[in-house]
């Protein structure tokens, strides 16, 4: 995409990093529900499984799907089969590689007869504690260009926060 730019993004402390992205992503939207541009294109962290359903793809994180399960639209056989699967993940957390999630991932199509679960960290190179970001540089020299009072305090604080990861 034009005016994107990717980078993989390391941090040490994964409960602050999500907190932070969190709160990143949640002024970034409210300026976006405001200007119509979000500098946040995606956010892909190393243990996100992508699962399509009867109504497009699902993202969780692995150790989520007992929470997700109830949300997913696919037939009872499926979902058994997928939660079998990600209740050994989770039961390995704290040695799990992601070589190991992708390798779970592939066994389990293979179980499914068809491609139904995504899991992208892998060829993207990501480990534990790492993330994979994508940003529009053209909406964030946009709304750095325009915002003024209150949003442009909203606006730095983001960028603040990001720039401590970028």
């Amino acid at each position: 995409m034009a005016g994107t730019v990717s980078k993989i993004i390391h941090f040490h402390d994964e409960e602050e990093f999500l907190d932070e992205m969190g709160d990143v992503m949640e002024r970034f939207s409210y300026l976006a529900s405001k200007y119509g541009h979000n500098p946040i294109v995606g956010l892909i962290l190393w243990d996100y499984i992508g699962v399509r359903d009867a109504e497009g793809v699902k993202v969780f994180r692995v150790g989520e799907f007992p929470y997700f399960e109830g949300t997913l639209k696919v037939d009872l056989e499926t979902l058994r089969i997928m939660e079998r699967y990600f209740d050994e993940m989770e039961s390995r957390w704290d040695e799990l590689t992601v070589e190991e999630i992708n390798y779970f991932v592939e066994m389990l199509n293979e179980a499914l007869g068809e491609e139904r679960v995504y899991y992208d960290a892998y060829s993207l190179g990501l480990d534990r504690n790492t993330a994979y970001i994508i940003l529009d540089l053209a909406s964030l020299h946009y709304l750095d260009s325009i915002l003024e009072g209150r949003d442009r305090e909203i606006f730095e604080e983001a960028v603040e926060l990001l720039m401590k990861y970028v």
